[in-house]
């Protein structure tokens, strides 16, 4: 199993090779051809790429990987299988839509922003507006969710018995046994406050005033955008390339693509702030714009609505006959739990369950002051991994509390059984591309050693013992 394929099994690898790839590119220089597969090849400062990326992926973590042969060519060999996977998805007609790349862009780029610190931040780190990065990186964005979809296809035809499960748990020696950690299973209602109308008022006054000027005194648009543009485009006099329509933010594309070539528009309130458009240029489905943002100032929120509001979904959960779930569906403003009924997943393993150990602070800290299954808190803040929100408000409820113990079918059959599932579909998935690689034209221009003799960084812990630690988590 290479290391690209072990990284999308996990569901982490696209955060981290969207974030490195944008530094990595930058001043990138094409040398000598390493490898092709059918008509796409493999340059060497792309395996070099991949290798760094890797290396400082570990140093974030932690963990101290040097720089060997074996992990170079484990790198262009999980280059190589990354092509042979797509040229599969061709034969199966395997695609992924607009929307879809779209969704999860904004979801994996909402993650950027809050490493960064701040939409702002991250465009000044990369010199680009959030914009021009999903144009940029909108193609391999897609070739990544291929990959994942062709794999997530194999995987979801590999199927485990109980007998199979059973025997997995046996084959780890009692005293071996992991203790679990103490977890528990929580649910939130989460509302972002709105900004005050005072701050939207005088937003939206400011963008009709620059507009006003624009239109009715003779100010220049690039002028107006240098000085009062809050976007990182505004250095450029608020341009913005060519890129596809459903690239851009629906209210935006929306009034731009209504325009003809130099018309201004009306002010249209986005995710960012209201915008001034002028539309440069249209070729097909792709536009060129120009526009000036002003934010709306996220500091005048309106916090006392929204505790009030959950202090009321609260009251109706525990003295109403209304159900948590329900009222979550029905009013909690966080995508990622809402259609769950508010159900909070461990990111890493997408389990039901989480350690107590591994929660966010903030979250960490609601827990411990519920002391029985079903106990609501009161209403805390936080802030919440999302794009353009700095502060929100949530209840959460104890959901489930299970107190440290040693593993046993009894009480982790679920969580064995998902280890050993995902234990026999890496094997099996690591059998069916080797014999994937034979159907398609491989080229390698440099000797490669045996493949089965590459070391895998990841792949170095016996499989006993990584199954033991998967248990822990």
């Amino acid at each position: 199993m290479t290391h690209f394929l072990k990284s999308l099994l996990f569901l982490t690898a696209i955060i981290t090779i969207l974030a490195s790839s944008l530094f990595a590119r930058q001043g990138q220089v094409a040398d000598r051809i390493v490898a092709v597969v059918n008509d796409r090849i493999i340059l060497k400062s792309d395996v070099d790429d991949e290798v760094r990326n890797y290396m400082n992926q570990s140093q974030a973590q932690g963990q101290n990987v040097e720089f060997s042969e074996d992990l170079w060519y484990s790198a262009l060999q999980s280059m190589v299988d990354n092509y042979v996977m797509l040229e599969q998805a061709e034969v199966d007609s395997i695609t992924v839509s607009d929307e879809m790349v779209n969704r999860q862009m904004d979801i994996r780029i909402n993650e950027l922003v809050r490493q960064a610190g701040g939409e702002r931040a991250l465009e000044e780190a990369f010199g680009k507006s959030i914009i021009q990065l999903r144009a940029d990186f909108r193609d391999q964005f897609r070739e990544q969710m291929v990959v994942q979809r062709v794999q997530q296809q194999k995987m979801g035809e590999i199927t485990i018995t109980r007998p199979e499960v059973i025997e997995f748990f046996n084959s780890i020696p009692d005293n071996e046994l992991p203790m679990i950690p103490e977890q528990v299973g929580i649910s939130q209602i989460v509302i972002i406050p709105q900004p005050l109308e005072d701050a939207q008022n005088q937003a939206f006054r400011k963008a009709e005033a620059l507009r006003d000027s624009i239109l009715n005194h003779g100010a220049e648009f690039e002028a107006i955008a240098r000085r009062h543009s809050e976007d990182v485009s505004a250095q450029r006099g608020g341009s913005l390339p060519l890129m596809p329509i459903n690239d851009l933010v629906a209210n935006y594309s929306a009034a731009a693509t209504a325009l003809n070539p130099g018309e201004v528009s009306e002010i249209v309130r986005t995710e960012f702030g209201y915008h001034i458009i002028r539309l440069d240029e249209r070729r097909g489905d792709q536009i060129a714009t120009s526009h000036v943002l002003i934010k709306i100032d996220d500091t005048q929120v309106d916090e006392d609505s929204a505790i009030e509001k959950l202090e009321a979904i609260r009251d109706s959960v525990l003295n109403h006959g209304k159900t948590f779930s329900d009222m979550a569906r029905a009013h909690s403003e966080d995508p990622r739990t809402k259609d769950l009924g508010g159900r909070i997943s461990n990111p890493q393993t997408g389990e039901r369950l989480i350690p107590i150990n591994q929660l966010e602070p903030s979250l960490y800290r609601i827990v411990l002051l519920l002391e029985e299954e079903g106990q609501i808190s009161e209403p805390r803040s936080f802030n919440p991994p999302q794009q353009n929100v700095n502060r929100a408000f949530r209840i959460v409820r104890l959901d489930r509390h299970v107190p440290e113990h040693k593993a046993n079918l009894e009480q982790d059959y679920e969580r064995l059984r998902a280890i050993a599932l995902q234990q026999k579909q890496m094997q099996e998935f690591s059998t069916w591309l080797e014999n994937l690689r034979d159907q398609f034209f491989i080229e390698f221009k440099i000797p490669m050693p045996d493949v089965d003799a590459l070391q895998d960084p990841l792949m170095d812990t016996p499989v006993e013992t990584e199954a033991e630690m998967e248990i822990q988590q």
